[in-house]
């Protein structure tokens, strides 16, 4: 589990491609401090089982599942990503809850200065899209964010120069690739809501009741 708040920006120092999966190797500093073998590490938002380190520098293990959700298929050697260790049991909670496990990909569609900040609008597939909510939470390249405004087909965040600096956010371009991983709660209330519907012949309560009433 992760926060969403990234520790430090690391460097992609090798990938190595087979078939269907990558092995990257990543050049990074403060996220080594108490790193073990098999710890999980979020890499631009998507979980992954560190399998060796030294000094500088871990590696990681990508499977093919992975790479097709994910944007992880365009790391080549010199790309920076994100990184941020799991969450200790006894640290702050900062951003919110991130499970690293990616609901889909994203299309920054505009990039728009305001004074100190900078908006970003993001088209999103129908199946993230639905679940994104004003002033909800959203993890963008594993970076815990705020969605500031929802349209049909795209959503739009505002990022602090902080945010920007510390991420990879400030390398992004229109027209690039992010992950995204939406809020868990959306999910599991709409899962609970039509298994209940679906399994229980009991109750009136439905979910057509449910809407019919402003629920």
């Amino acid at each position: 589990m992760f926060t969403g708040i990234v520790e430090e920006i690391g460097r992609i120092d090798k990938v190595e491609r087979g078939l269907h999966s990558i092995k990257v190797s990543v050049q990074a500093r403060k996220i080594l401090n108490d790193l073990q073998l098999g710890d999980s590490v979020a890499l631009n938002g998507v979980c992954l089982t560190v399998t060796s380190f030294c000094r500088d520098i871990f590696t990681a293990d990508i499977m093919h599942e992975t790479l097709k959700r994910s944007s992880l298929f365009d790391l080549t050697t010199g790309s920076l990503v994100n990184l941020e260790r799991a969450m200790p049991v006894n640290g702050r909670f900062g951003g919110h809850i991130v499970s690293g496990h990616i609901d889909g990909l994203g299309k920054i569609i505009r990039i728009q200065k305001d004074d100190i900040a900078h908006w970003y609008h993001i088209k999103a597939e129908e199946a993230v899209q639905k679940y994104i909510v004003e002033k909800g939470s959203i993890a963008i390249d594993g970076i815990s964010l705020t969605v500031a405004k929802v349209a049909k087909d795209h959503f739009s965040i505002s990022v602090i120069p902080h945010t920007a600096q510390k991420t990879i956010l400030s390398t992004k371009v229109v027209g690039d690739c992010v992950n995204l991983e939406n809020d868990l709660i959306g999910k599991y209330v709409e899962k609970l809501m039509y298994y209940d519907t679906k399994v229980r012949t009991d109750s009136n309560i439905t979910r057509d009741f449910l809407n019919k009433f402003g629920y």
